[in-house]
């Protein structure tokens, strides 16, 4: 969306999160990577996704600062769990105040370390959902990694899909990132275990229901 199309969402939808606000704020000022946040338009629609389904488990992956996280576990049933993953454990401060500033600590299991190594350790868990917002090298891995943990009916959520629009660029950039992404979009598109669409909010969120 244009900037314009941003704001007149923004102010027509209810108030900002206070706490959402906060963390937005502290994480441009203690990271330098502020655009990875869900933002407050995704952020919303993965509290609706979860409580539309009625999650009881959910897993994800990239948690970055962990606004994906509250809003995650914002939707999750009353006795709901989440698992987070993250590698990078020198935001876990950051992290972890966000969950108590949001009244989530007790919904919310974080796990650090390279998600490729500790997510077979998860193998034996089943999950509602399952957003994926990790390293855009390793899209396909994580897929192929955390299907079978989906229940069937279950539904997987894949971020950035459209990547800044590089993957419509012609030629096609080379760097890594790009060519998982389109790799990965072609995978879910032939892939007849599943259905799915790219929903072209933001960054781009492929929505994926196990069959």
């Amino acid at each position: 969306m244009n900037s314009l199309i941003d704001q007149y969402v923004l102010q027509n939808i209810n108030p900002a999160d206070p706490v959402l606000d906060w963390l937005e704020h502290e994480t441009n000022i203690r990271t330098n990577h502020g655009r990875m946040l869900s933002g407050p338009t995704l952020g919303r629609l993965l509290t609706t996704f979860a409580q539309m389904i009625n999650a009881q488990r959910i897993l994800e992956i990239g948690t970055f600062t962990g606004y994906s996280a509250i809003c995650l576990a914002r939707g999750l049933s009353k006795t709901g769990h989440l698992d987070a993953f993250e590698k990078n454990d020198l935001l876990e401060p950051l992290i972890r105040e966000g969950f108590e500033r949001a009244g989530v600590s007790d919904k919310i299991s974080l796990h650090f370390g390279n998600a490729l190594e500790t997510l077979p350790k998860f193998s034996n868990y089943t999950y509602d959902l399952a957003y994926i917002d990790g390293n855009k090298r390793e899209y396909c891995r994580y897929y192929e990694l955390i299907f079978n943990m989906v229940r069937p009916g279950g539904y997987i959520l894949a971020d950035n899909v459209l990547w800044y629009e590089k993957v419509v660029m012609e030629p096609l950039p080379k760097d890594a990132q790009t060519q998982e992404i389109v790799r990965f979009n072609k995978m879910i598109r032939e892939d007849r275990r599943v259905e799915s669409y790219i929903l072209p909010l933001r960054d781009g969120l492929t929505i994926i229901r196990i069959l």
